[in-house]
């Protein structure tokens, strides 16, 4: 009941009379934990009345000396017991005030039987104090045994003196004991906190994570097509007024890509439903697909050339690193869709070295601002590119080259390469 700590765990999975004791132990350290008070005051006034009891008369029989006056054994008595109020506190003081009180108890040979809750503030000071504390309480409960002992040698000190102190000894293990498990509770209960904060932490990490692919998913997705319907819209503008059929054939491009942008956008979307079995996971593009970009990028009206240089046996890339080259340059050709003109044309360069695979995508000019012009909304576009190159140990850089056009390069290492 003494024990007062920060927080005791609610006992979970009990059940019968050991659950029911538990629950009302819960009960009452939470209560003693917010009203210390009430718990101090019953004590001191229990041990008070029952000292007070024995000093009408009932301290005689085991006095040796039964002429000590009254008024002592009452001061002596309530110096035995009020001073338990501040046990918790202030142990070592109380238990310097008992002991002074013993020491004259002992001393006039009253051997009043109060002096046995000295072990009350001992076992505080096993509970909250340092180890080297328990050498101080020991020097202040010797003198009165030893005392009373010389003063009075109707007992030999084995019956005396020895068993009061091994009566403290067990004390102060149970003052130990009861320490030690209260610092075990205490440990359990932080370190269940970190584990719950750190598990916090790591789904808001990763709901950050999962944030930013959709979002660079979405982008790529929606931003592309976006491109390619607009390039198809303004050719197939144009196109009505002299050639009606290529308007037509613009307006059924224009249909197909809407078509594919919005599959691929329900597809992504339907990820994130509540229900896993109703998401269809369609595998993502991969090198094997670059044909059916470019020759949408082609409808649109820019004009694609593709250099590929292969190695006598090049090295295969993971699905993942194929999909990072296949979005970087899907971002790059709807870039030039975008700000590179109507008369551009774009180079596509795959080139696969012993080590690594080297990526350029330039086109030939156009209206975008210089690279050192800052933009007052910046896009999700290069950022995007660079994630997806860190990804997988790459390095993505892009900038405006000396005739006038773009270009975006990545270096992206093969699986066999160091990293």
């Amino acid at each position: 009941m003494d024990e007062t700590p920060e927080e005791t765990p609610r006992p979970a999975g009990t059940t019968g009379l050991s659950g029911h004791v538990q629950r009302l132990l819960v009960r009452v350290r939470a209560f003693d934990t917010r009203r210390p008070w009430v718990w101090d005051t019953c004590l001191t006034l229990s041990w008070t009345t029952a000292a007070l009891v024995d000093a009408a008369g009932g301290w005689r029989n085991t006095a040796r000396d039964p002429s000590v006056p009254v008024w002592l054994v009452v001061t002596l008595s309530l110096a035995l017991t009020l001073p338990l109020y501040w046990r918790r506190r202030r142990p070592m003081t109380v238990l310097a005030v008992m002991a002074g009180a013993a020491f004259v108890s002992d001393a006039s040979g009253a051997f009043l039987q109060g002096g046995y809750l000295q072990a009350i503030p001992v076992f505080h000071i096993a509970l909250s104090r340092p180890p080297r504390a328990l050498l101080w309480a020991f020097a202040l409960l010797v003198p009165p045994l030893v005392t009373g002992a010389v003063r009075f040698p109707q007992e030999t000190w084995d019956q005396r003196v020895i068993p009061t102190l091994w009566a403290y000894v067990l004390v102060v293990l149970l003052g130990i004991v009861v320490r030690s498990r209260r610092d075990h509770t205490a440990g359990l209960v932080d370190r269940a906190r970190r584990l719950e904060i750190e598990r916090d932490q790591e789904i808001r990490l990763a709901a950050a994570a999962e944030r930013t692919r959709i979002a660079r998913e979405m982008h790529d997705i929606i931003g592309h097509n976006l491109s390619v319907i607009t390039g198809l819209a303004d050719g197939g503008r144009y196109a009505a007024a002299k050639n009606p059929e290529r308007a037509a054939q613009a307006l059924d491009a224009i249909g197909t890509t809407s078509r594919q942008a919005l599959d691929d956008l329900r597809r992504l979307l339907g990820v994130l439903r509540d229900d896993e079995k109703e998401a269809v996971r369609d595998p993502q593009p991969t090198l094997a697909d670059l044909d059916t970009l470019l020759t949408g990028v082609r409808k649109a009206g820019l004009a694609v050339r593709v250099d590929l240089r292969d190695e006598p046996t090049p090295q295969p890339l993971a699905p993942g690193a194929q999909l990072t080259v296949y979005r970087v340059i899907q971002e790059a050709l709807t870039n030039t869709l975008k700000h590179a003109g109507p008369s551009a044309r774009a180079t596509v360069l795959l080139a696969y070295a012993p080590q690594e695979l080297l990526v350029e995508v330039e086109d030939t000019g156009g209206t975008r601002p210089p690279a050192t012009t800052p933009s007052p909304s910046p896009g999700q576009g290069l950022t995007g590119m660079r994630e997806r190159a860190a990804l997988y140990d790459g390095h993505l850089d892009c900038g405006r080259l000396p005739t006038g056009g773009w270009r975006v390069r990545l270096r992206l290492p093969l699986e066999d390469s160091p990293t």
